[in-house]
């Protein structure tokens, strides 16, 4: 147990949060001591695992913070119902390795259908309650790869949920950010481990969701579009490269050699992203294009390099006046209006002098389940990363450009996704998420003591006041806002 420390998102570093003590948690008891602990010393509860979440989901001020990474064990795996049931604070590369391991003599082994990219060492708990999605072509977020979970709830009582038992749980816990108990374990459907293709072509966004279209046609199960950043160029998020991902036959062999980045080659194109974005983007697309026909597995193609807190080291060989970061933002739209929505986006940051460091297009199918759904239509799911100077002009400028974007998403008909920041205003959050209200209403209800909270949720609470359920909920949250 660590008392009175500041803890911190490793991407954006934008959340310091002091919280009153981190209690490591290994096991489902201690996680049930840990929850019950804190209820009758009247103090909040947030929960984090890999700390990637920039929202400020997983901190809240003066709480006790549970670190779910102890929970790492993979439970009964059943073959016949293309299942597994594994702790919440397992890591993505830990559960693809435990896997393989368990299924080494298997003729046909099973695997995770999907996971977040660009960041590897994220909790399966975590992922669920931000109901990620990776770049699957005909995949829903991670709820529909969800069969159940087992939660510790406000009373700190084991509840199995799914969508037979408690089914209404299971809608608002599964991108519920942590704020109706801590998921303790998840059933994951998976699907068989299959070897893969990569297919790659220079495409414009004029054409992206036709080539999509095609490469779905051919049976492609994965890709995603990483479009250009160099802002004084005419191709600024107009082109880019499209991989795509198509099974191949069984008795194909991996590619034993292939054409990576490597942790140097990631750090290089990092810094050329800062400091030249034409010949960084020009060096991503060479490296691309000569991967084309590349083998691998479906499911370690979908992790990567990345390193947490890379941009410390990077303000220094740039000699950065102040320090800085990116942060993630994402737009959804329907995907007809990509390409006007692309169009309006380059304008929107040449004018306002915001950088692109990195930006991907994916798609994603309708949710459909979950209560706080971002996914409630067929789009285009659009990911920018922004340069973003810890300054009040550099944190303004990031706003402004996400504000402005949002604002383009939803004219069009589309929304964005609530996990990476806060600067949405409450007309854009009550637009591109109409359930909002009903969420914190039902959250209430839930945990009428206000037991597990977050800098996210006091957010929230002070954005849709005055507040209309509990009055010693409201109290609550806001006593540390």
């Amino acid at each position: 147990m660590t008392r009175g420390v500041i803890v911190n998102d490793v991407h954006s570093r934008l959340n310091p949060t002091r919280v009153r003590e981190i209690v490591p948690v290994a096991s489902l008891d201690a996680l049930v001591d840990a929850v019950r602990a804190a209820r009758r010393h009247g103090l909040p509860v947030c929960v984090g695992g890999g700390r990637h979440a920039m929202g400020g989901q997983a901190f809240v001020a003066d709480g006790v913070f549970l670190d779910t990474r102890g929970l790492q064990r993979i439970g009964r795996l059943d073959p016949r119902a293309a299942t597994v049931d594994v702790e919440a604070g397992i890591q993505w590369p830990a559960l693809i390795d435990g896997l393989a391991a368990r299924q080494r003599d298997a003729a046909e082994p099973l695997s995770i259908i999907q996971k977040q990219t660009g960041a590897d060492r994220l909790t399966v708990g975590g992922a669920v309650s931000a109901n990620v999605h990776g770049r699957g072509l005909t995949l829903r977020p991670l709820v529909g790869d969800v069969e159940s979970l087992a939660m510790v709830d406000a009373r700190g009582e084991v509840r199995a949920v799914s969508r037979g038992e408690d089914p209404d749980l299971f809608r608002l816990a599964v991108g519920g950010y942590g704020l109706f108990g801590v998921i303790a374990s998840v059933t994951l459907r998976l699907a068989p481990r299959r070897k893969l293709e990569r297919l790659v072509t220079v495409e414009r966004v004029d054409d992206l969701v036709g080539a999509f279209s095609r490469r779905v046609g051919e049976g492609c199960l994965y890709g995603d579009f990483q479009f250009a950043i160099d802002e004084s160029a005419r191709d600024f998020l107009r082109q880019g490269i499209l991989s795509c991902y198509r099974p191949v036959a069984p008795p194909t062999p991996v590619s034993d050699r292939v054409r990576e980045l490597s942790k140097d080659d990631w750090r290089f194109l990092v810094e050329l992203a800062h400091t030249d974005r034409r010949r960084a983007f020009q060096r991503y697309a060479e490296h691309t294009l000569a991967t084309a026909g590349q083998v691998y597995w479906s499911d370690t193609h979908q992790l990567g390099v990345y390193f947490e807190d890379y941009h410390r080291a990077l303000d220094r060989r740039l000699r950065a006046r102040v320090p800085a970061s990116e942060v993630i933002g994402e737009l959804f739209v329907p995907r007809a209006a990509l390409p006007d929505f692309m169009a309006q986006a380059a304008a929107a940051l040449r004018r306002r002098g915001v950088v692109v460091v990195y930006g991907t297009v994916r798609l994603i199918e309708r949710d459909g389940e979950s209560f706080l759904q971002w996914a409630r239509e067929r789009y285009a799911c659009v990911v920018f990363n922004l340069h973003t100077e810890h300054s009040r002009q550099g944190l303004a400028a990031t706003a402004g450009a996400f504000r402005a974007l949002i604002d383009l998403a939803l004219g069009r008909g589309g929304s964005f996704y609530l996990t990476h920041h806060r600067w949405a205003t409450r007309a854009q959050v009550e637009a591109g998420h109409p359930r909002m209200r009903d969420f914190l209403r039902a959250k209430t209800e839930r945990d009428p003591d206000g037991l597990f909270q977050s800098e996210w949720y006091r957010h929230h609470v002070e954005m849709f006041g005055p507040w209309q359920a509990s009055g010693v909920q409201e109290r609550r949250a806001r006593r540390y806002a």
